[in-house]
């Protein structure tokens, strides 16, 4: 199984992290050939190529670099230039390999209305039902295989028993050269970079305006040694040059022959990552890293926690209500109350046994201000209304 990978490179260093190695047959005179003018000598020589990036507009979906990719995302993937060109210009075209965004799921050339609604589970396809499946058989025998290309992919614990929250995640890539470290890109640069490979099988859906969708499904078996401890399924990962090209030529490779490239995987490296890429909008940097560098994880909010913020919102509300009953000269004069109290030294405010009721405050307090308002307030005054807060009595 696979439901998320990692793809941070740009569509231009995608094709340099794509390059291959293309054989052309040449016929080469050697100097003693030329001297006696004998017959060309044929030797076979090897060119290094970058597959050409191929842009389609899939109804305007388009592919974004991410450190968490999911299923419905666009992603790039390898094909033969074959589906593209017609027979001419594909002999004439050296490069025999594409890179195109195509979307994660593959929705069927046979679906009609909004492709959203197709109603089918199509991220992976299963070996072993592939050439039974009216999804997939189709595709199959049309030649239309494709190679998934990316970092790495997520994988989730499975074969210990665990609620799906706390199953620990896993990113799994290919052994990389000395100095490597995939998930940190200060330590490697896109040629040199060891990308991992997943076969697929692609289709072209075609709205009612003529706009098309690319879409693809990756192919899974049962996992293999290496990675049954983790998973019981797995994808078809290519490993070598050869196995790319079995795979994408449909031309010249047979279906049973590509079928039969098809084998698990025999070198894989892993380590757990954090749990922050369960969720596919986390797209931070966080989510391929070893899961001792992350240094926080955003926690997930506590069941208990959110009802208590409930209640307290709703009784915030509730309060509110209740308080906009009061008059303005009621509300001021509250706020003013507290004013006048907290001016009041601790002395007195522990002398007061008896808490003042609020009218009582209201009293004094609009007596207060009717004092303020003719200019009158004395230290008397002033003295007289601290006791009556004090005390709980009213001023007269």
């Amino acid at each position: 199984m696979c439901g998320r990978t990692c793809l941070t490179l740009e569509p231009s260093e995608i094709t340099k992290a794509c390059r291959y190695k293309y054989r052309q047959d040449k016929k080469v005179k050697s100097c003693k050939e030329k001297c006696e003018k004998t017959n060309h000598k044929e030797e076979q020589q090897q060119d290094e190529l970058e597959p050409e990036y191929r842009l389609e507009f899939n109804c305007g979906r388009k592919y974004c670099p991410s450190y968490n990719l999911a299923p419905t995302d666009i992603t790039p993937v390898l094909v033969s230039s074959h589906h593209f060109y017609d027979e001419e210009d594909s002999n004439n075209h050296i490069n025999n390999r594409l890179v195109v965004p195509m979307m994660w799921g593959m929705i069927p050339f046979w679906h009609k209305g909004d492709w959203r609604k197709h109603g089918l589970s199509t991220n992976n396809c299963r070996l072993e039902h592939m050439l039974e499946s009216k999804l997939y058989r189709g595709p199959f025998k049309r030649g239309q295989r494709c190679v998934i290309l990316c970092e790495g992919f997520y994988e989730w614990q499975t074969t210990k028993s665990a609620k799906p929250s706390e199953r620990a995640a896993h990113l799994l890539y290919m052994p990389q050269k000395d100095g490597i470290k995939i998930y940190d890109r200060n330590t490697w640069q896109p040629e040199n970079v060891n990308l991992l490979k997943m076969a697929g099988l692609f289709d072209i859906w075609e709205d009612e305006h003529g706009d098309k969708i690319y879409s693809y499904a990756i192919i899974t078996f049962e996992s293999s040694k290496i990675m049954s401890w983790l998973h019981h399924r797995m994808p078809a990962i290519l490993e070598t040059e050869e196995q790319v090209n079995n795979w994408l030529d449909f031309k010249n490779v047979s279906d049973e022959q590509a079928l039969a490239t098809l084998r698990p995987a025999t070198q894989l490296q892993w380590h757990q990552v954090s749990n922050i890429v369960n969720n596919s909008r986390n797209k931070t940097e966080q989510c391929n890293k070893p899961i001792e560098m992350v240094k926080s994880q955003k926690p997930s909010m506590n069941k208990i926690m959110s009802a208590w913020l409930n209640v307290r919102k709703r009784k915030e509300a509730t309060l509110a209500q209740s308080g906009s009953d009061l008059d303005d000269d009621e509300l001021q004069n509250d706020q003013s109350c507290g004013t006048a109290t907290t001016s009041e030294s601790e002395s007195e405010m522990t002398i007061a046994a008896k808490r003042p009721r609020f009218r009582d405050y209201k009293r004094a307090l609009r007596n207060l201000q009717n004092i303020e308002d003719q200019g009158e307030l004395t230290a008397d005054a002033n003295d007289t209304i601290c006791q009556s807060d004090s005390e709980g009595k009213t001023v007269n």
